[in-house]
């Protein structure tokens, strides 16, 4: 079987049971954790890829990627179905599952504002409610920093991307002066 229908599969059933639960916000913050903790450690793969390696021991380094002692008893629960079952190889790819069903269920857009300098939070605040308005759901707002824009900013929903930096503005004008 195909890995993304198994891991949509096994998102689904995660997301029915923290739905029933009311427990859908702290997995989510799990599986959004799991996700990113395969992002920033390659080595995460290859160790819970590795058939040498006990299942008791994947599933203490999975645990801690969803949050350790912290973690939830549906999180823990999950990990364990999935070594149970072998699917130890997919487990990234159901959190990522997880994470696109939960935002299409209540409607979270991801958002990023790319500014040449750090913008207040106030600022920030300002453009998450105009892109809350018009998105008409809630952002997930993530800011960054990048001086090669020289100035203005970039800001990025769904698929909208307003362009209103200087390093743009400059490039167009010298683009026309160039034909």
């Amino acid at each position: 079987m195909d890995i993304g229908v198994i891991s949509v599969r096994y998102a689904r059933a995660l997301l029915k049971s923290a739905l029933d639960a009311k427990l859908e916000d702290t997995v989510y913050g799990e599986m959004q954790l799991l996700a990113k903790s395969y992002v920033e450690v390659p080595q995460l793969r290859q160790t819970i890829d590795n058939p040498m390696l006990s299942k008791e021991t994947k599933q203490k380094l999975l645990t801690t990627a969803i949050g350790g002692e912290k973690a939830s008893a549906l999180g823990r629960s999950f990990v364990a179905l999935v070594l149970q079952e072998d699917r130890e190889n997919m487990i990234q790819f159901m959190a990522n599952s997880y994470v696109t069903l939960y935002r299409k269920q209540k409607n979270v857009i991801r958002g990023k504002l790319t500014t040449a300098v750090a913008v207040s939070p106030a600022m920030e605040q300002k453009m998450r409610q105009m892109v809350e308005s018009h998105a008409q759901g809630t952002v997930e707002f993530e800011t960054e920093v990048n001086p090669d824009i020289i100035g203005g900013f970039i800001l990025e929903y769904d698929t909208y991307r307003m362009d209103a930096s200087v390093k743009t503005k400059l490039n167009s004008i010298l683009t026309q002066l160039s034909k």
